[in-house]
C-alpha cells in the first residue's frame, strides 16, 4: 500500500470535500490510488512549465475521485498528461482550449491556470478536472470490457434516456441552482455538472433529484462516505 506524506494529505484535505469525508481506511486507499496514478502517467510541462508535485496530486485526485468505485482506476485511455501554463492552441479545431483529450495519442491536455481557477470556484463553474476526466472515463469505458466500464456505460445510457424521456425532470435540473449560469455545449459538459454536484453536495443533490442521484451513484459504483 503506497502512502502520501502529511503535506500531500493536507493539500487533498484543503481542496476536496470528498477526501475529508472518507474514513481513515478509505483515505489510505485513496492515497494509494493517487500514488499509483501519478506513477502510471507521464506528466509533461509545456511552454517551459515545470510540473510540480502539487500539479500531479491535484490532477490525479480528480481521476481517483471519479473512479474510486472502480476496480480498475488507471483510465487506460490516458498515458500522458500535458500541462500548459494557460490556454493552448488546438489543431483539432483551430481554436484555444482549456482542456482536451486525444484518444489516438492517449494524451490528456490541461491548462493549469484554468484548472486551478475551476478548482477554486467550485459551484460557480464546471470543474475542468471533472469535465475532462468524465469524458476520458466515458471514452475509456466504451472500449474496455471490464465490469466497471460496462456498469458506467450502461448507466450513462440509462441516465441519458431518462432525461430525454422525462422533459419536466430535465427542465427542473436546468432551472436548479446546480445548473445556474451553465451553457451546455454537449452531453459531456451536462454530465460533468451532474458528476460535480453529486460529489460535492450529495445530500442536497439526492434530496432534490433522487432519480438522477441514484443513476449517477450506480454509474460510479459509489458505496462509501455517505453516498
Amino acid at each position: 500500500m503506497k502512502k502520501l506524506n502529511a503535506e500531500d494529505k493536507n493539500l487533498l484535505k484543503s481542496k476536496f470535500n470528498f477526501y475529508r469525508h472518507l474514513s481513515s481506511k478509505e483515505q489510505l486507499y485513496f492515497d494509494h490510488r493517487v500514488s499509483c496514478f501519478i506513477k502510471d502517467k507521464d506528466f509533461v510541462g509545456r511552454k517551459g512549465l515545470e510540473v510540480s508535485r502539487e500539479m500531479k496530486l491535484l490532477i490525479s485526485a480528480h481521476a481517483v475521485i471519479l473512479t474510486f468505485g472502480f476496480r480498475d482506476f488507471f483510465i487506460g485511455l490516458i498515458d500522458k498528461i500535458f500541462i500548459y501554463p494557460d490556454q493552448f492552441y488546438s489543431m483539432s479545431n483551430a481554436s484555444y482550449h482549456a482542456g482536451e483529450i486525444n484518444p489516438m495519442m492517449k494524451v490528456l491536455v490541461i491548462s493549469w491556470e484554468d484548472f486551478k481557477d475551476s478548482l477554486d470556484l467550485k459551484g460557480e463553474t464546471v470543474s475542468l478536472g471533472i469535465y475532462e476526466f468524465t469524458q476520458a472515463i466515458h471514452l475509456n469505458s466504451m472500449k474496455e470490457g471490464d465490469v466497471s466500464s460496462t456498469i458506467f456505460t450502461d448507466s450513462f445510457k440509462e441516465l441519458a434516456a431518462m432525461l430525454t424521456k422525462d422533459e419536466p425532470l430535465r427542465q427542473k435540473l436546468l432551472r436548479s441552482r446546480f445548473f445556474e449560469g451553465q451553457a451546455f455545449l454537449n452531453q459531456f459538459q451536462f454530465l460533468a455538472v451532474i458528476m460535480e454536484h453529486f460529489i460535492e453536495s450529495p445530500s442536497e443533490f439526492r434530496g432534490q433529484f433522487p432519480q438522477v442521484y441514484a443513476k449517477t451513484k450506480q454509474m460510479l459504483n459509489f458505496d462509501f462516505a455517505g453516498y
